[in-house]
């Protein structure tokens, strides 16, 4: 191999993703002898999945590696976009393979006896709050003089939102909390499946079709719109906040408390432009009163273009950049580590304290359905939760409007 050949990897647009990747490539050709140029090419969501499957640009050889997240990866196996790593794996497996990894890591990129990805980066959605804030003896006395009981992490979303106005101080450049409402197929929908679960809904009937005509749904959206339109306890540039938009605000100081990714509270800790190093923690995410927590296991994976022509690059990179010393510095980067070895850690449970959490968390986390269309699918989700937010239209109509669109593709 000579330099003028290039391996292209597709990476999720973040930070601490594009500086993990270079530094893991950078250790792989020192231990390797690689000689292929790297060349590592950051997009957003929708540019990512669009170069990758829509393009189809990892089954036609533009992309020899790619993130891909779990949303995406029943589209990319019928699409025939990815190579099956088990002849890979059976041959010279990751370390510690399979066990290395929850078992709810490992389901998803298994297609019968096939297995498309493996783990890159994970946390489950969950409630991040400032503890300083909670654990401020003034703050308690005021809440309990204003309310009438203590202040604690909300456990309801009742409580949720009252506290979300207790600690709205716009003046301070503080708010009480922040959501992700850039209509990019993801944020909205998953908010509205956390609001649909937290109230014992179901997103799929028992006849696996896609149901979002329920009355858990429509309550849900009810709550959702007075809570994220109310400028009394939300941050006013939520409307154009994607997750890591609003994962960012949060480590800026200016947000009490929000649901959204684990790695969000993570990278609070190993910022050094943290603003909120060591006033962090993490719960499960709040219910409606009498229904049970509920979280989300969406989560990213390397995989191997079905075009690549550096098969055995591809395969023996990811292999490298998946062991335990690797899992471990995008955890230190900012991301979040896949291996339970990285979430047992002591020294990163010692920089992250809340780090051990993360298999607790994994025991309520559902996961979205496995379906070609499943993009669709949500866009139509995302214009339904987006319509709800910026129009008067009855929600029961807008939720009604939608199961008819989503009935005609859902087959």
């Amino acid at each position: 191999m000579n330099k003028n050949e290039v391996f292209r990897i597709a990476v999720r647009k973040f930070g601490p993703f594009e500086s993990a990747m270079q530094k893991v490539w950078d250790q792989y050709c020192l231990s390797s002898g690689c000689g292929l140029t790297v060349e590592l090419v950051p997009m957003d969501l929708h540019e990512l999945h669009e170069s990758t499957l829509i393009n189809k640009g990892l089954k036609n050889g533009d992309w020899d590696v790619a993130h891909i997240n779990t949303d995406w990866l029943y589209e990319g196996y019928t699409g025939g976009s990815f190579q099956d790593l088990k002849p890979y794996i059976d041959n010279q497996p990751p370390v510690a393979f399979p066990d290395g990894w929850s078992r709810s890591l490992r389901s998803l990129q298994q297609f019968n006896d096939q297995i498309v990805g493996l783990p890159f980066h994970d946390g489950p959605e969950c409630l991040i709050y400032r503890k300083d804030l909670f654990e401020d003896k003034t703050e308690q006395e005021r809440y309990f003089a204003q309310y009438g009981k203590e202040l604690d992490v909300p456990k309801t979303w009742d409580d949720f939102t009252q506290v979300a106005r207790f600690f709205n101080r716009p003046e301070q450049n503080l708010f009480g909390s922040a959501f992700a409402c850039y209509p990019d197929g993801h944020n909205t929908v998953f908010d509205f499946c956390l609001q649909l679960w937290s109230r014992g809904g179901a997103l799929v009937g028992k006849n696996g079709k896609v149901n979002v005509n329920s009355k858990a749904a429509i309550e849900g959206l009810e709550f959702y719109k007075g809570l994220v339109k109310d400028l009394d306890a939300v941050h006013p540039g939520s409307v154009d906040f994607d997750s890591v938009r609003a994962g960012a605000a949060f480590a800026r100081g200016e947000v009490a408390m929000m649901i959204n990714w684990f790695g969000f509270a993570s990278v609070c800790e190993v910022d050094q432009e943290s603003a909120v190093k060591g006033k962090v923690d993490v719960a499960e995410i709040p219910a409606a009163k009498g229904s049970k927590s509920a979280s989300l296991n969406v989560y990213w994976l390397y995989t191997m273009g079905s075009g690549s022509r550096y098969k055995q690059t591809a395969y023996d990179f990811i292999r490298f950049a998946v062991n335990e010393s690797n899992d471990k510095l995008l955890t230190l980067e900012g991301g979040t580590g896949c291996r339970i070895s990285t979430w047992k850690d002591a020294e990163i449970n010692q920089l992250v304290p809340y780090y051990h959490k993360l298999e607790q968390l994994h025991e309520n986390a559902n996961t979205l359905p496995q379906k070609s269309n499943w993009a669709e699918i949500a866009a139509l989700i995302d214009e339904m939760v987006l319509t709800v937010l910026h129009s008067d239209e009855a929600i029961a109509e807008i939720v009604n409007t939608t199961q008819s669109k989503i009935n005609l593709i859902d087959k």
